[in-house]
This record gives C-alpha cells, sequence and structure tokens, in this order.
C-alpha cells in the first residue's frame, strides 16, 4: 500500500486525478439530479398536455445541472477540497463528451437533403452566427459571450455552446448565460413554431419539418416540435424531415469551430495581460477533441454505409448490435461526460459574476433567434418545394 501511495505520488497525472476525485464525485452526484430532474419536468410538461405522449423531455439535463450547480455554490459553497475535481471536469469529461457526441451523427445523413436542403441550412447557420456577432459588437459585449450565442443558435444549442467555448477561453459566467439563453429561446420555439408551420406550411410536411429543423436551437427542442406538428396535424413525414434536417445542421460544428475560432482570435489585439497577441498557426484553430468528433462521426458513417450495403456493419456487427453500439456511447457522451463538465460550470460561477453582463446578451439572444427564425421562413417558403426527402 505504502509503494502504491509513493507510485502515485510521484507521478503527476495520477495525483491530479487523486485530488479531483471528492470534487468529480460532487459533479457526478449534480449530473444525474440534473438528469432526473430534467425527465421530471418533461414528464409534467407532457401531463399538461404542451408535449405528446412519449415525448423526451425538452429540457436539457446539462441546463438543469448547471443551474443546480450555481444553486449549490451559492448557497452551501464550494470547499477547496472540491475544487480540483470541479476544474478537472470542466476542463476534460468536457472534451470526452463532445468527442462522443460523433457517433450521434452520420455524414450520410446530409446527403438525404439533396443538392437544394444543404445550401438552405448553410444560409440559416451563416445568418444566425454573423446577426449576433454584428449585434454583440453593435453592443459592445464580450467577443467570448456573442460567439457561444451565436454558435448555440445557428449550430446546435448546448451542444455547439459546449464545444466552442474551450476554444474561445470563455469564462464560466458567459457559459452559463449563453445556454440559460438558447435553453428559454430554444422552448418558446418549440411551444410557438409548430402551429406556425402549419399555418404557413399547412399542406407541405417537406417545408414544415424543414422550417422547424432550421428554425429552432436543440435537438431534444426540434424533436418535440415535430411530434406536436404531426400529433396537432396528423403528418408523420415532418418528424421525419425535421430529424434529418436537424442532424444534418448538427454535422456543420465541425467546420464551424475552426471558422470561428479564426475570427475570434484575428479580433483579439491583445491579451487579457496587456501583451500583443498573435492569431495562432492554422493547425492550432483545429482543437484535438474536434479531430476526435469527427473520427467517431466516420466511424458512424462507415458503419451505416456497410450496414446498408452488405447487411452488418463493418462486416461483423448485426444492424441492432451497430445501433445499440453508437446509441450507447454518444448517450454516455451527451448526458454524462457533458454533464460532469456542466455542473462544474456551474459549481464554479458565482452570483455576483452576472452583475457585470447585464440584460443585454439577452437582446443579443433574442435578435439571433428572431432572426435565424426569419431567415428560415424566407428561405424555405422561397426554395422548400426544391427539396426532396
Amino acid at each position: 500500500m505504502k509503494k502504491f501511495y509513493e507510485l502515485v505520488s510521484a507521478n503527476p497525472i495520477c495525483k491530479l486525478f487523486v485530488r479531483a476525485i471528492p470534487g468529480l464525485f460532487l459533479c457526478l452526484f449534480v449530473t444525474l439530479l440534473g438528469i432526473y430532474a430534467a425527465d421530471l419536468i418533461g414528464k409534467i410538461i407532457v401531463k399538461l398536455g404542451l408535449l405528446p405522449e412519449g415525448s423526451a423531455s425538452p429540457v436539457s439535463g446539462i441546463f438543469v445541472a448547471i443551474l443546480l450547480g450555481i444553486i449549490i455554490r451559492n448557497t452551501i459553497g464550494l470547499h477547496r477540497v472540491l475544487i480540483d475535481g470541479v476544474a478537472f471536469s470542466v476542463k476534460y469529461a468536457l472534451r470526452a463528451g463532445i468527442i462522443l457526441l460523433g457517433l450521434r451523427l452520420s455524414l450520410t445523413e446530409a446527403l438525404k437533403l439533396g443538392a437544394w436542403g444543404l445550401p438552405l441550412i448553410i444560409a440559416c447557420i451563416t445568418s444566425g452566427l454573423f446577426v449576433t456577432l454584428y449585434f454583440t459588437k453593435k453592443m459592445n459585449q464580450s467577443n467570448r459571450l456573442g460567439t457561444l450565442i451565436a454558435c448555440g443558435t445557428g449550430i446546435c444549442g448546448v451542444t455547439a455552446i459546449m464545444a466552442v467555448s474551450p476554444v474561445v477561453k470563455a469564462k464560466d459566467n458567459e457559459i452559463s448565460y449563453a445556454v440559460a439563453n438558447i435553453t428559454i429561446f430554444g422552448l418558446v420555439g418549440m411551444l410557438f413554431y409548430p402551429y406556425l408551420a402549419n399555418l404557413l406550411f399547412a399542406d407541405d410536411p417537406i417545408k414544415a419539418g424543414l422550417f422547424l429543423g432550421t428554425a429552432i436551437h436543440d435537438t431534444a427542442q426540434v424533436t418535440g416540435a415535430a411530434l406536436i406538428h404531426s400529433q396537432m396535424f396528423d403528418m408523420q413525414k415532418v418528424v421525419d424531415v425535421a430529424t434529418v434536417t436537424k442532424l444534418t445542421r448538427n454535422l456543420f460544428i465541425i467546420a464551424v469551430i475552426p471558422l470561428v475560432s479564426y475570427f475570434f482570435f484575428k479580433g483579439a489585439s491583445k491579451n487579457e495581460d496587456g501583451t500583443e497577441y498573435k492569431i495562432p498557426k492554422w493547425y492550432k484553430l483545429i482543437p484535438l477533441f474536434v479531430i476526435g468528433f469527427l473520427a467517431l462521426a466516420l466511424i458512424r458513417t462507415i458503419g451505416d454505409l456497410t450496414v446498408t450495403n452488405t447487411g452488418s456493419a463493418f462486416g461483423f456487427l448485426d444492424p441492432s448490435t451497430w445501433q445499440d453500439f453508437y446509441n450507447s456511447w454518444s448517450s454516455f457522451g451527451s448526458k454524462y461526460m457533458l454533464g460532469l463538465a456542466m455542473a462544474g460550470v456551474g459549481l464554479s460561477t458565482n452570483f455576483k459574476v452576472f452583475k457585470g453582463l447585464g440584460i443585454k446578451p439577452f437582446y443579443i439572444g433574442l435578435i439571433a433567434a428572431v432572426s435565424v427564425g426569419l431567415v428560415s421562413l424566407l428561405l424555405v417558403s422561397t426554395f422548400g418545394h426544391l427539396v426532396v426527402i
């Protein structure tokens, strides 16, 4: 036992992990509580008739974990023994979770939208990014916070915020604010847009699905909106089109992170310590976790293609086993790894830091949500008839 202790003490990585254990357990507890609370909220929403039976909760467990972490930090406080574990979760669990999310996305999904679907999605993403960043600059707000809101609105909600935050070195309060921003406006869109889609595209399930898939932020919220539309107006195809559209939109996180990194660092003339800032080499703008994310997305794509062509993934996994594999690991990444990271973000966030942010970032999120919705309506109305799924 003594030799084992000496070995651990001598190894910096082992030493770091051992110090992190108490804080990791706290983050895990907050994560599990957040997942349970989010599921409970989802069941309440279903019972109230706001969502159809069998719908997943539109409230992210990650969002609830952040709130619980903030409450704990600002009521009970955080003992110094827990600090290392909380920091470990924010840094390493976040990256592991994003990598595992790659298994959720198959590149073949994008092909289903054809030649017209992809430009439509790209235009919606681009408008979300540029409008948000423009108003961030006009309102003299933090570029980091504006970038997080822009990516969350334009690409894939909370997941995009999580992926971009370490690249732009976002602060904990900025991450929390951006996640809250995206969640609030995404929920409003989930409840309102299905009726708007029926009003404008009542006889066209493809246009309705394209609109829901491009105008609403988070994947769970898109699914919820599509299910509401399907149940209220009896159009099952809307669910399929909205899901394919949202998954394809999520894929663009691979390309957007390096681009956002470049423009963010290009706009920074000085470091926080006042020293002159230099744009990193291009290859440093692509974080390792994005490469890992892409690698697992390619594995998912190859697996799906081999199932389609040969009846088994990689020639030895039957379709159900392959589906269980990528579903379980991607769920582990999105629920538990990102949950740990966001519990850590909440536990690191002091309410006092929000005083400096004010209400303006909320206006930026509102402008971003409305602009993406309007661009989506315009493009779907104009070009939606050309998309065949």
